[in-house]
């Protein structure tokens, strides 16, 4: 017998759209914060806001919740397979800049961190909640939000323009925490770009495990640096990474071209030149 209420439940989801887009991320925004202000009483028993029990309190556990909430709404809508795996639209090579632009910075934001300082408990923290953030954030914008724009047939600048605002309006939830509104709108700015190229990063891998993986390396190193800096040159360079992402994200999305069609099975291709 058809359970009408799952059935009803997928062909909803499955007509995509950009308002059901917002509608899960707005879920799951007000869920996550749910969760964080649930945890607020532990968090104020913590002395220290950079020791490894407040990033496991304030980072780590609300994301974990977050990421098994997305894999089993992902379950529950039968897209899981449809999310991890290959992209049906392949990427060109100019994509990589993204890639590139990316982990170059990452990689000189962990050469100016001082392990000493932060010590080892704080740092493994830290990557382990970075894992968890990479998952949890991707899943939702690059693989979900990314899913039902595609249904809905969305031209593919279409998708990663709203997929990265989406994305970047999540960072919104910081005003809460006590961010200042000018640094909330710079970090915002930020994380349209950055959402961009992880977008980039997907089509031209052909898997949601590149943006994942990139993003679980990227608020680590951003943190620890920040927290825990080297001052000398590399830092200097590393400091240039948030206008560098701002820039090649932006200006890498006027070059997306392609649509899925809901209704093609093969893989369609980016013509850009």
């Amino acid at each position: 017998m058809t359970d009408v209420t799952q059935s009803g439940w997928r062909q909803f989801w499955e007509k995509g759209g950009w308002w059901r887009a917002i509608v899960l991320v707005v879920v799951y925004f007000v869920l996550f914060n749910g969760l964080s202000l649930l945890l607020t009483p532990i968090a104020a028993q913590i002395e220290d806001p950079q020791s490894a029990e407040a990033i496991l309190v304030f980072y780590v556990i609300p994301i974990l919740v977050g990421s098994l909430l997305l894999v089993a709404f992902a379950l529950s809508v039968g897209w899981l397979r449809e999310i991890f795996g290959p992209q049906p639209i392949r990427g060109r090579g100019w994509m990589w800049i993204a890639i590139a632009v990316v982990l170059v910075f990452n990689v000189l934001h962990l050469l100016s961190i001082d392990y000493g300082a932060a010590g080892f408990e704080v740092v493994a923290t830290w990557l382990l909640a970075g894992v968890f953030i990479g998952f949890a954030e991707e899943v939702l914008t690059r693989g979900l939000v990314v899913n039902m724009l595609r249904k809905a047939g969305q031209r593919e600048i279409a998708v990663a323009a709203i997929s990265s605002a989406l994305f970047a309006l999540l960072h919104a939830g910081n005003l809460l925490s006590g961010q200042s509104l000018l640094a909330t709108a710079f970090q915002l700015v930020y994380t349209f770009g950055f959402g961009v190229c992880m977008y980039l990063a997907m089509r031209v891998t052909g898997t949601i495990i590149a943006p994942i993986l990139l993003h679980a390396s990227t608020d680590p190193s951003i943190f620890l640096q920040t927290a825990y800096p080297v001052e000398g040159t590399i830092s200097a360079l590393g400091g240039l990474g948030n206008p560098a992402v701002i820039i090649v994200g932006i200006v890498l999305l006027f070059f997306v071209r392609g649509r899925v069609t809901p209704t093609t099975a093969a893989p369609q291709y980016d013509a850009t030149r």
